[in-house]
């Protein structure tokens, strides 16, 4: 396990850690979390080994085998999947050496190769990179034709790709799409090592965490159980602050008109259960981030017309190429859009021509004369003047406003003191993104679209903005893979998808499982293509003698786990209905059954994650099993 006995690092003057003690075991996935600057990335590089630390020990088993993900990629010859494949690096040895051996080394070689599941290799790292948004004809492109965003995921993809003992992710979702998102959360619950994983995203640090280690004030302290039971946890810590529930009670407010709403409504019963379950967990949450730094709403628009938007058979692109068409979208005051889809399906560009940055190929369109447009994407941060202060930027948008008044609104984005006067060419992406956010927020636009608004922001600034949108009174269209944001902003979901946008009957649970069914039929259809390119190499022919060799296996063992874990998932499943039997009762949401209440749904929580866990088991064994007998 990893050991840290008094363990202290200073950066100048500041103690990032200071006489910490806490243990890592093997198989946990442990969530590191912590306003920016406390000192994660440092604790990732002590274990690294790339620097000490002033005081204490650290020590971990000396055989582990640690993985992480390269901030740099070089411009390589290599294909995407020979670049993944590097990942492992006892497979590239072993190939390399076959290539030279001969006699009895040979047959060694092989068994090792046969050992570490080496025949498959370069089917898993095909798997890995569609996973991570490659298609099929992308696998074979050099490293060098792609942007930086899709090396990032080539690196990440080779982290994973190792056989490691110890993995390391300090935001790996930063540059992935919600799709990717969702897989990598997957493939992340059902890795087998100890990991280590930095993330703003609070849906992703639930679903695969069994620990969160926060840092603040020089401590670390480890709590068990997912990002949510920390949140509890802390949260009876700081709870006699009022100011939480003073935060907290327009969110509630939002959510529970919805509910209102539409509950009776069969088209939107789903999303209106979605909204229930969120005001069932809310009233423990909020209390943890009573200390954020973060204080801001969005001011009333100055104009909000009866109708903001209309689009009639829009097709909208690049030239001559379009990438979505026969849009039909009315934008009222009160809408709340998320655009959902897979990678490149175009929903960045259906924004940026609602932002007016790209023109109609076709179709009937109409603006509100009175239309005022609030847009944040990743590529303003850029155009943000380096040599200007938050200050001078915010001065430009209001010259008649006093220097306090622009100071104090830019203290509710933690801009402070000299802060709002200092150049933001050395800002970080988090400060720059605020800086953006709180100038856009200013403008008081009446529609606001948001290209992953997330990006770089950090837990308690995310949950600030979730709280700003729930009160702003305007529309608001919103692409992102933060799926807390989108579940407590938005009332309404768009799918875009193989040239089309339309609203998505569902929510984002539905979502997962779509994304699921689409993978699977995707992977179908790839396997033939594959066969044949491995059946005409040398590897091909090992696989296939793999494969035989695989069918003499007797299925009888993997079918009694398969059936053991169907039962297991009738058990869990009758546990569930009995404490959503008893979450629907009146009573249970009464002062008087509060500490019940909370226990219902902590208990909820820990037997929905080990539901996961067990149908994703049952659903790898039984496709296992069913390619088994298809087989033979």
């Amino acid at each position: 396990m990893l050991v840290f006995s008094d363990i202290s690092i200073r950066r100048g003057s500041k103690a990032l850690l200071d006489n910490t003690t806490f243990s890592i075991h093997p198989g946990q996935k442990v969530g590191l979390t912590g306003a920016n600057g406390v000192g994660k990335s440092t604790l990732f590089a002590l274990i690294r080994g790339e620097l000490g630390q002033d005081k204490g020990n650290f020590s971990m088993p000396p055989a582990w085998v640690l993985a992480h993900v390269k901030q740099e990629t070089p411009s390589s010859s290599q294909t995407a999947l020979e670049y993944a494949l590097h990942g492992d690096a006892e497979y590239i040895r072993l190939q390399e050496e076959i290539a030279v051996a001969e006699g009895v080394r040979l047959g060694e070689l092989h068994a090792r190769l046969d050992a570490i599941d080496g025949y498959t290799a370069e089917s898993r790292a095909a798997t890995l990179l569609h996973g991570l948004g490659f298609k099929a004809d992308e696998i074979r492109r050099p490293v060098s034709s792609f942007s930086g965003g899709w090396r990032m995921r080539l690196n990440l993809a080779q982290a994973l790709m190792c056989r490691s003992d110890l993995l390391l992710l300090d935001e790996p979702t930063n540059h992935l799409d919600l799709d990717a998102v969702i897989w990598l959360q997957d493939w992340l619950k059902a890795y087998r090592g100890t990991l280590i994983l930095i993330s703003h995203d609070r849906e992703f640090l639930d679903a695969i965490c069994t620990h969160i280690a926060h840092i603040e004030q020089g401590r670390l302290t480890l709590y068990s159980g997912n990002y949510s039971t920390f949140e509890v946890t802390r949260a009876e810590k700081l709870s006699q602050q009022q100011s939480a529930y003073e935060k907290q009670k327009r969110e509630r407010e939002h959510i529970q008109k919805y509910i209102d709403r539409f509950r009776a409504q069969a088209t939107k019963a789903r999303q209106a259960q979605s909204r229930i379950k969120a005001l069932e967990r809310m009233e423990v949450i909020a209390p943890a981030h009573v200390d954020s730094p973060f204080n801001f709403k969005f001011r009333d628009p100055e104009k909000l017309p009866d109708r903001l938007w209309n689009m009639d058979r829009v097709s909208v692109g690049y030239g001559d190429k379009t990438i979505v068409s026969g849009v039909k979208l009315q934008i009222l005051p009160s809408d709340r859009i998320g655009l959902i889809g897979p990678n490149g399906a175009g929903k960045s560009t259906l924004i940026k021509f609602l932002a007016g940055q790209l023109p109609a190929q076709q179709g009937e369109c109409w603006q509100a004369q009175d239309l005022k447009i609030g847009y944040f994407a990743q590529h303003q941060l850029e155009q943000l003047k380096a040599d200007q202060s938050p200050l001078q930027h915010l001065r430009e948008l209001d010259k008649q406003a006093r220097e306090q008044d622009l100071r104090n609104y830019l203290g509710g984005f933690a801009f402070h003191g000299e802060r709002v006067e200092e150049a933001v060419a050395p800002f970080s992406g988090g400060e720059k993104a605020r800086l953006a956010l709180a100038l856009l927020i200013y403008q008081r636009p009446n529609l606001l679209l948001l290209d992953e608004p997330t990006n770089h922001l950090d837990l308690d600034m995310r949950l600030a903005l979730s709280m700003a949108l729930q009160a702003f009174s305007g529309a608001m269209v919103i692409v992102s893979h933060d799926r807390h944001l989108l579940k407590t902003v938005t009332d309404k979901l768009m799918l875009v998808d193989r040239g089309r946008a339309q609203e998505f009957d569902g929510d984002l649970e539905d979502y997962s499982v779509w994304l699921q069914n689409r993978f699977r039929a995707e992977e179908a259809e790839q396997q033939p293509q594959q066969a044949s390119v491995a059946s005409h190499s040398a590897a091909g022919r090992k696989d296939q003698r793999r494969e035989s060799a695989e069918k003499r296996k007797q299925l009888q063992p993997l079918k009694r786990k398969v059936d053991q874990l169907e039962q297991e998932m009738n058990k869990l499943n009758a546990q569930k209905a009995k404490l959503e039997a008893a979450l629907a009762e009146p009573e249970s949401y009464s002062e008087a059954n509060k500490n019940k209440l909370k226990q219902l749904l902590l208990d909820k929580s820990t037997l929905e994650a080990k539901l996961e866990s067990v149908e994703m088991d049952w659903m790898t064994l039984s496709e296992e099993y069913e390619a088994g007998l298809s087989s033979d």
